[in-house]
């Protein structure tokens, strides 16, 4: 389930998981554990919610975050 932050129009930014990336033909995302960058809750949401869904025409852009096997990637640099 990769991390994502999602850019909504005149919103801040919200940091959740998705199960997929969304294609060109959806019409919603769907974001699991929304809240913001530094983990805090969302005031215009509910405490106890624990998924989103926000139309696509809402959205500026997506952000997909390195998962953690994208972090073990060992790279060599040339000195």
């Amino acid at each position: 389930m990769p991390s994502v932050i999602v850019h909504i129009q005149n919103e801040e930014a919200v940091l959740g998981e998705i199960d997929e990336l969304p294609a060109g033909s959806d019409n919603v995302i769907i974001l699991n554990h929304p809240r913001r960058r530094d983990g805090k809750d969302l005031s215009y949401l509910d405490a106890s919610v624990t998924m989103v869904i926000w139309p696509v025409s809402r959205i500026n852009y997506i952000e997909v975050m390195p998962g953690e096997q994208e972090e073990e990637i060992i790279t060599f640099v040339r000195e």
